[in-house]
């Protein structure tokens, strides 16, 4: 009886100490490209940013690879950001080069990264794999977008954000893209028809505008499982958009070393709803 006694005090102080204890670990799926999907959980995708100009004649290289992504997966959301004597010319650059690049380096095109910090190594069409494994279905964090574009090019857009974990020192981005813009690029590769220059090349998912900082701006809101949240934003259509029809956003999440968690893309007037594991 005594032993009994003993061993009933060892479980009870066990349990007082782990309860007592304010590290929660929380139980995470696997979440790699080929991992069952998790009820509750969210589909992850890849970002992939383009750092290129249709003056660079080997960004056609990444460009192709970009393509290739699409092809192979529906789990991608690609941003180019043009630079230099160039149409598409991001001027607000400087931050995201600050972001990629050590101070005073050059930023030398094509420079590529997936999950905005991450090299995607060269030559990028021999590493998708790199780039798939980055994705996968169970993202502990989801994202919905819904947007209305009215006659007088006033934009209202919404972007849900929900979460099947806890977080902290999260970050949105939200950007302004345009597809469907034809212009010349330079080609030193043999993709795309071994021609130099393309005369008639497709620039698609170029970064027209910043909604949010261009790091993120801080989610203030409570971001543990379960919680959703809304971000609502209202603004004029950009005046560096050729073209309103073609248009798109995306809603990035980053923590606080700027790593992108998951992304997705959606069209002008375009109702998401969240992309979760039932």
């Amino acid at each position: 009886m005594t032993k009994i006694k003993f061993l009933l005090s060892l479980v009870i102080l066990a349990v007082f100490y782990s309860c007592s204890d304010t590290n929660v670990i929380q139980n995470l799926p696997e979440d790699t490209e080929t991992a069952a999907p998790v009820p509750g959980y969210f589909k992850k995708r890849v970002l992939i940013e383009d750092y290129t100009g249709t003056w660079c004649g080997n960004c056609t290289r990444v460009a192709y690879a970009i393509d290739q992504m699409y092809e192979q997966s529906d789990k991608v959301v690609s941003i180019a950001i043009h630079n230099g004597n160039d149409p598409y010319h991001f001027a607000n650059y400087q931050p995201l080069k600050d972001m990629i690049l050590p101070p005073g380096v050059d930023l030398e095109l094509p420079q590529s990264r997936l999950n905005r910090t991450i090299v995607w190594t060269s030559p990028e069409p021999f590493n998708l794999a790199q780039a798939k494994a980055l994705t996968g279905n169970n993202a502990g964090l989801g994202l919905a977008l819904a947007s209305t574009v009215a006659e007088d090019g006033t934009v209202n857009l919404d972007v849900n954000m929900k979460f099947a974990q806890n977080y902290t020192g999260l970050k949105l981005v939200v950007y302004v893209l345009e597809n469907h813009l034809i212009h010349s690029q330079a080609n030193y590769t043999t993709y795309f028809g071994n021609i130099n220059p393309v005369p008639t090349y497709e620039h698609n998912h170029v970064l027209r505008q910043n909604i949010t900082d261009l790091l993120g701006d801080a989610i203030t809101e409570s971001t543990t499982a379960g919680q959703t949240v809304t971000k609502s934003f209202s603004f004029a259509m950009p005046t560096s958009v050729s073209n309103p029809a073609n248009v798109s956003f995306v809603a990035i999440l980053v923590n606080s070393d700027n790593l992108a968690l998951n992304a997705r893309a959606a069209d002008k007037n375009e109702i998401q709803e969240f992309e979760q594991n039932p």
